[in-house]
């Protein structure tokens, strides 16, 4: 199926065509040329997207670096100037996450990931997927999206955790469905493709630095792929067919003074010259199944084989069959007392018995809104000045089955005090100007890094084998190393 149009083949219930009727329904997009459906205007449509940019920074976090941050955005004001909607309120933030991401929300923020940034070799690389974000925000696809799920969710309701307690981990257990819903089609990717290009092309970029930007996330990608991760960047942007031979031919197609421009290589590597890479041990890390925080002073442990995540809210595990989680994160309360109190003063949570000093058994009551019943193990703890709420549960099925290793693992909450754990570095990128001519494989020989030759190439957006020329600038990533267990 193509791109839902106006003129709706479905069959839509008739409270949806009224609601259609009554907001309008259809326009055409000043970018595309395009009728398509909006059921979300465009003051609306900002309002979202700047709420969506307070979570974005909120789970993200925003990279302390305020140098890079104004260079980022400098390049994204410009392409926005370039575009078909430039009165929007355009913002261009680096958030600090490792992994190789950039995403547009409706109305104008637009977010690039610090792993993003350690992978590109130029600004016109920078300039490509920033101008390929701005495409997805100038032809709506976001409010696409949202006015189809609209229609498709008129009259239908979504259950959820009862208790406000546990809702915000329902989320664990929903973030396949969430990936689904929040990436682009591959007709969204094509059509952003092309507008990007656009707006490298008006800003007077290099066009021909956008096939190496591709490449170069195909290659993450595939790294990533064979370690059994979903690529981020190809999760939420899928491949479109034929993406790089459409845009070699998009860029041969443009008239001559077109197909060149600023390209600003150093430029762009001295900015990113001491850029964290990959994951920052300072904000947690794990050595086997342990997890440490060092600027939180405290230690963890989580089962063997469960799947861990550590985020700027919580770490967590969730077991192989995904039927069972434990969790750590802050309560808002200032004392564990009153954040006991404000658990189970929840409507749908029971209290239990008690389990060791500051832990307590719970189950949720059924009811026909939640028909499943969660049982469970939460303990509040005061450490460093911070009340933390540690819980873990499962359906009622299975509590007999995790409760051992619920009860094991969330009583190993210490306070950590050895320096070791705590005075880990991040790796980073290093610039090192070449003294002669050597290869990628040489080059880490004699300037040895912290990620293998295969990360280290990818990072270059180069061979491993590939002759580099004295005087060019080479990244090397230095730092990071873990202490053992």
């Amino acid at each position: 199926m193509g791109r839902l149009s106006c003129a709706l083949h479905l069959p839509v219930p008739a409270a949806a065509v009224a609601a259609l009727l009554l907001l309008g329904g259809c326009s055409v997009n000043p970018a595309t040329g395009q009728r398509q459906l909006a059921l979300i205007s465009e003051q609306q449509e900002i309002a979202l997207g700047q709420q969506g940019a307070q979570s974005a920074l909120a789970q993200f976090g925003h990279y302390d670096d305020a140098a890079l941050q104004e260079y980022v955005a400098g390049v994204g004001q410009r392409l926005a100037a370039a575009s078909e909607r430039p009165e929007l309120p355009w913002s261009f933030t680096v958030v600090d996450d490792p992994v190789v991401n950039a995403f547009a929300l409706p109305g104008g923020p637009i977010f690039v990931t610090r792993g993003i940034l350690a992978h590109f070799g130029s600004e016109a690389e920078l300039a490509s997927v920033i101008g390929h974000e701005i495409g997805h925000v100038t032809a709506r696809h976001s409010v696409e999206q949202m006015s189809s799920a609209q229609l498709a969710n008129l009259g239908l309701g979504v259950a959820m955790i009862a208790s406000e307690a546990l809702r915000p981990y329902a989320g664990l257990a929903a973030q396949g469905l969430q990936l689904m819903f929040l990436k682009f089609s591959r007709d969204d990717e094509n059509q952003a493709d092309e507008l990007g290009l656009r707006y490298v092309t008006r800003a007077d970029y290099d066009p021909n630095e956008m096939p190496k930007m591709f490449n170069t996330l195909d290659r993450i990608s595939a790294a990533q792929g064979d370690g059994g991760r979903i690529p981020v960047w190809a999760s939420t942007h899928p491949n479109p067919d034929r993406r790089l031979e459409r845009t070699l031919e998009r860029i041969a197609a443009l008239p001559s003074n077109q197909q060149t421009g600023t390209v600003e290589r150093n430029g762009y590597l001295r900015h990113v010259d001491g850029l964290v890479f990959g994951d920052d041990p300072r904000q947690g890390y794990f050595v086997g199944s342990r997890f440490y925080h060092p600027e939180l002073a405290f230690r963890l442990d989580f089962p063997d084989g469960w799947r861990t995540i550590n985020t700027r809210q919580y770490v967590a595990a969730i077991s192989p069959e995904k039927d069972a989680v434990i969790m750590l994160s802050m309560a808002k309360a200032e004392t564990a007392a009153a954040a006991a109190q404000s658990f189970f003063a929840e409507e749908g949570i029971e209290r239990g018995s008690g389990w060791r000093q500051n832990f307590t058994n719970f189950r949720t009551v059924a009811s026909q809104q939640q028909p499943n019943v969660v049982r469970g193990l939460v303990g509040f703890l005061d450490h460093g000045g911070q009340v933390y709420q540690l819980v873990g549960y499962t359906p009622e099925a299975s509590w007999a089955t995790y409760r051992p290793a619920m009860e094991a693992k969330l009583a190993t909450f210490r306070a950590v005090t050895d320096r070791r754990y705590l005075d880990v570095k991040p790796k980073r990128v290093e610039l090192v100007e070449l003294p002669q001519r050597m290869t990628l494989a040489g080059f880490n020989q004699r300037y040895p890094s912290t990620v293998d030759l295969t990360a280290l190439a990818i990072a270059n957006g180069v061979d491993e084998n590939v002759m580099l020329d004295k005087g060019t600038l080479i990244k090397r990533i230095v730092g990071g190393e873990l202490p053992d267990r």
